[in-house]
């Protein structure tokens, strides 16, 4: 099948090369030059484990190709695939410029029964608006789809290609034909292709994100109630989790969830839902309290040290919002970057993928970057673990006290056990469980 996706970013990439690698023609198009040149030259400008190989095969196959004239493969595709952002607005709401112009390309150049796909995140209702837009421009027959995407950053490729389930709004037996083709390779272990009106289609994304970030906040409360009542928040994760209505997915509490999707999609659909007249109060609550939970980490070191951090030196473990990717977006290391060093202290950061974005877009020279995580700590007066990174997780504990000016850790991401600190000679501040302080190690 030809396929065009308009959008080089995150979905884009992955929905293209992914796609490319089960034998379809894709064309993935992008404003941005610079981006295109690396991409036709191989040069990969994210972090994702696996893409590289998809897209060097797509490319020497002639599978794949990139441009920055997507009308080229809007004229001949079968499919296209929208895939642009859709940041936020200044009222919160998801940005459709992207998506609009998108749309405009396509009315002016589509193919008779061509199959419009919306990749992007999207309110509901923006498939009708695209559609409309489209036909304005276009006097032939097409047909809408709304596909959300459902990908893990840093597992991205393998939930593409082995998806738990896949969502398609569709309003037409065309669409649902085509989406049934492309995706019959990647669902034949028997994972649902789930059909629906595109409207729920465009929910269904918002909805999960929404219940998602739902359970990391009230984990994240839960954990503080376990510091004021000595309640150990992983046991009481364990005994939820084991529960087969809730399951153990998404309840580990830390420093907040970050990244391109969360943050952004709770704010948009509370917002989206208040012009409907709806008010989610559990939501506002959820992102309030995500907001609150990004500085738990400062707010510990303050309890610690004081108010005044100036003179203070901290090593910062991680930098993405999580592991396994080099996304910086909305992530909580920093909050805890800036919280510090309006402080008065100097932060020293090591992350093994996000340093060139953290140093490029989002903290510049604010803080200063590590070779490796091991020199992060020279003269640190503590440890500041924010990402749980696998290479963190097993550290050389003779290097860590020889290293560092003062045997102090803060665990956002409850990485080690306190009674193994203690025993270590470390004071040990985690998120929700047994706090090691100096008295416990004199």
């Amino acid at each position: 099948m030809e396929i065009t996706v308009i959008g080089t970013g995150y979905v884009g990439l992955v929905a293209g090369s992914c796609l490319a690698g089960s034998g379809n023609r894709v064309t993935c198009a992008d404003v941005d030059e610079e981006k295109i040149r690396r991409l036709n030259s191989g040069d990969v400008p994210i972090y994702e484990p696996g893409i590289e190989r998809l897209i060097s095969e797509g490319l020497a196959a002639g599978r794949l190709r990139f441009t920055t004239d997507a009308t080229e493969g809007v004229r001949t595709a079968d499919a296209i695939f929208v895939a642009v952002g859709t940041p936020p607005g200044q009222d919160g709401l998801a940005d459709l410029d992207f998506v609009l112009d998108a749309a405009r390309v396509i009315g002016d150049h589509l193919r008779p029964g061509a199959v419009v796909v919306m990749k992007s995140t999207v309110p509901v209702g923006t498939s009708e608006i695209v559609r409309a837009e489209i036909a304005r421009r276009a006097d032939l027959p097409f047909h809408m789809c709304s596909n959300p995407e459902f990908l893990k950053e840093g597992d991205a490729v393998g939930d593409f290609l082995y998806p738990d389930r896949v969502v398609c709004g569709v309003d037409s037996d065309r669409a649902r034909r085509c989406m049934e083709e492309l995706y019959e390779p990647f669902i034949r272990s028997g994972n649902p292709l789930i059909f629906m009106d595109i409207a729920s289609a465009e929910l269904t994304k918002y909805a999960a994100n929404a219940m998602l970030a739902a359970r990391i906040g009230m984990m994240n409360q839960f954990a503080e109630l376990c510091e004021q009542t000595g309640a150990d928040i992983e046991r009481v994760r364990r005994g939820v989790g084991s529960d087969p209505r809730i399951g153990s997915a998404f309840l580990y509490a830390g420093t907040g969830y970050g990244g391109s999707c969360l943050p952004k999609d709770v704010r948009a659909i509370i917002r989206s839902a208040k012009k409907q007249g709806v008010d989610l109060g559990i939501l506002k609550s959820v992102s309030e309290a995500n907001d609150r939970q990004t500085t738990v980490l400062v707010r510990k070191i303050r309890q610690r040290f004081g108010d005044d951090l100036t003179g203070l030196r901290f090593a910062l473990w991680g930098l993405a919002f999580k592991p396994r990717t080099d996304d910086m977006r909305e992530a909580p290391s920093r909050a805890v970057a800036e919280g510090l060093r309006e402080r008065g202290a100097s932060v020293v950061a090591h992350d093994p993928a996000a340093m060139e974005p953290s140093r490029e877009f989002y903290l510049g020279d604010a803080v200063e970057y590590a070779a490796n995580e091991y020199e992060a700590l020279d003269g640190a007066d503590a440890l500041v673990v924010v990402t749980e990174w696998l290479q963190y997780r097993r550290p050389d504990w003779s290097q860590l006290a020889q290293r560092m000016a003062r045997p102090i850790v803060f665990d956002g991401r409850n990485v080690f056990e306190p009674d193994r600190m203690a025993s270590r000679g470390f004071e040990h501040y985690p998120v929700g469980r047994r706090q090691i302080g100096p008295a416990e190690i004199a």
